[in-house]
């Protein structure tokens, strides 16, 4: 299926997040993103500690980032750079994953070392204000290795802005909050279980909001839900699932961060570890429903991020344990993800997003 065309006058950059050291201390790099050939040249670097995970408000006007001492927000400048606005504890350990409402009047931080979901109320200006509500997650999972007690590694809104979707590796389940609009408080509606020890990481929505997609890293699989608002409660119905990778494998390969959707709603993008591969996922619009078209490697080590131009046609993978970000040309018909140039050097990537200017 066709992609949608980027205009020529269409200007981008890339924001790309990762952790610091001592001798290596801007963990947010900005990039200048050229949608001819997939490439990116360097532009500016941001100060800022252990950057986990970025995120761009859906009004497009501003970059939240986890830092060691919480939340930083920024604006998102004409050009694509960023001017910082201000930064705000969590009360906790450092997260892993930011999000905002639909209406940008809260932003979500997810806690994988506490367990914990944060919610902070935004200002109109974008700057962070004051802690809404948080919840720790109890129990205990299956015990084995790191699979034992909660890990909130993601937690998004359903597209109609009314539940909060906490992804829990440890507990391997989705706890579904109903969001109070006004006052930023969450109470729980549901909890979507997932197979014993495959920790559910992160999910997405259809952009109709119909379907729901949720990547295990220890399964090895995406599992498909439908959504239904019924009024007082969510329906979610789990209609299908399938494996991230070829079945010719890594026999360590876990499904990494990374879980993408394309702008034209066609296609769904997910990164492997292990096997350090990227697989393409074509959506049916009807149904929800996924069919692989190709799982192939990245040049790299540890995929933790990638991003996808507006058209499908490039895809740059952010590989954490190599320290490169590595850019290919995709074809969807043809089933294939090329090599397209040498990779860049980018220490402890996290997180990569390309953001349209003008």
């Amino acid at each position: 299926m066709a992609g949608v065309k980027s205009s020529e006058k269409a200007k981008y950059v890339a924001y790309g997040a990762g952790y610091t050291s001592a001798g290596h201390t801007d963990g947010i790099r900005v990039f200048d993103y050229h949608p001819e050939n997939g490439r990116i040249t360097e532009k500016n670097s941001i100060r800022i500690s252990n950057a986990s995970y970025i995120n761009i408000s859906h009004n497009k006007k501003f970059l939240y980032s986890i830092t060691d001492q919480g939340v930083v927000a920024f604006r998102i400048k004409e050009d694509g750079d960023l001017e910082y606005l201000n930064e705000a504890p969590i009360n906790g350990m450092r997260g892993c994953y930011v999000a905002t409402d639909y209406d940008d009047r809260f932003v979500f931080v997810s806690g994988y070392h506490d367990g914990k979901v944060t919610v902070l109320s935004l200002k109109k200006d974008g700057s962070v204000d004051h802690i809404c509500d948080e919840i720790y997650h109890k129990g205990l999972g299956s015990v084995g290795e790191r699979n034992f007690r909660p890990h909130v590694d993601c937690a998004r809104m359903t597209m109609d802005n009314k539940y909060l979707l906490a992804t829990d590796v440890g507990m391997d389940h989705v706890k579904v909050y109903r969001l109070n609009r006004k006052t930023g408080k969450l109470t729980l509606a549901d909890i979507l279980r997932s197979d014993i020890e495959s920790a559910p990481h992160q999910l997405r929505f259809s952009y109709d909001g119909k379907f729901a997609y949720i990547i295990h890293e220890l399964g090895n699989n995406i599992d498909v839900y439908t959504y239904e608002d019924m009024g007082k409660e969510p329906r979610f119905t789990k209609i299908q699932s399938v494996s991230t990778v070829n079945e010719k494998h890594v026999n360590s390969s876990t499904a990494a961060y990374a879980l993408h959707l394309s702008k034209d709603n066609h296609y769904l993008f997910c990164s492997n570890a292990g096997d350090d591969s990227i697989g393409c996922f074509e959506r049916d619009m009807e149904t929800g429903m996924l069919t692989r078209l190709f799982v192939l490697p990245v040049s790299g080590i540890f995929p933790k991020d990638f991003a996808v131009s507006d058209d499908n046609q490039y895809l740059l993978s952010m590989n954490h344990e190599s320290n490169t970000i590595t850019f290919f040309h995709v074809d969807t018909k043809k089933r294939t993800m090329v090599m397209t140039s040498k990779e860049i050097y980018f220490q402890s990537g996290n997180c990569l997003v390309i953001h349209k200017v003008v």
